[in-house]
């Protein structure tokens, strides 16, 4: 699977665009300087906490799950070198925000939680940032439409949901990912012969290629 499959495939599991995935796709980085703090998330405390929130959202069933594809590095790498520096600061910022509903919920950081406890704070943190997502969307359409026509107009800039940022890019980084692709996802290597007539059974992984 390449990126732009990647990308669209993620986007319909999401229900909208992926975000960074401009600079995902081309290699560029956004314009202005990574913000103070970045650089942090790629100390080996701050890749596991990752992958641990990785795993609860695509945890090892018959296939490996996110912590084996080391999906938090994936995410440190993407919120450095693709996410504008207001996404960036939501990101870091989230971090704390995650263990602080952590310690609301259950008194203990996410990382001392359950399996159970973990699943069930990052359903609640879903559903959170898609009330945030939906109303986002909705006041920067009303804000579009008031200043219609106006050639100076700048959109605000709002930053995105730190938990939406975070299951965007375990599923991209899982399934661009060798054992995304190959164990979670049926692969043939490309190129190779041409079958155009392949059963299918219920239950069959979808195709990575």
């Amino acid at each position: 699977m390449d990126r732009r499959d990647a990308i669209g495939r993620v986007a319909l599991l999401m229900g909208g665009a992926v975000i960074g995935a401009d600079f995902f796709l081309s290699g560029c980085k956004p314009k202005g300087t990574s913000v103070s703090g970045v650089a942090d998330l790629f100390t080996p405390e701050n890749t596991d906490f990752l992958n641990e929130i990785a795993d609860t959202i695509l945890p090892t069933t018959s296939s490996p799950g996110a912590k084996a594809a080391n999906v938090g590095g994936f995410m440190a790498v993407m919120v450095r070198d693709c996410y504008t520096p207001a996404d960036q600061k939501a990101f870091l910022a989230g971090t704390g925000k995650l263990n602080d509903a952590a310690k609301t919920k259950y008194g203990s950081v996410f990382m001392e939680l359950n399996a159970q406890q973990r699943t069930d704070l990052l359903v609640a943190l879903d559903k959170e940032q898609k009330d945030f997502t939906t109303k986002r969307n909705k006041d920067m359409a009303a804000d579009a439409e008031k200043h219609k026509g106006d050639a100076k107009y700048k959109a605000p800039e709002v930053p995105n949901h730190y938990f939406r940022m975070m299951k965007e890019l375990t599923l991209l980084g899982y399934f661009t990912s060798e054992i995304g692709a190959t164990k979670a996802l049926r692969y043939i290597a490309i190129p190779g012969h041409y079958n155009g007539d392949i059963p299918y059974k219920k239950g069959d992984k979808a195709w990575a290629t």
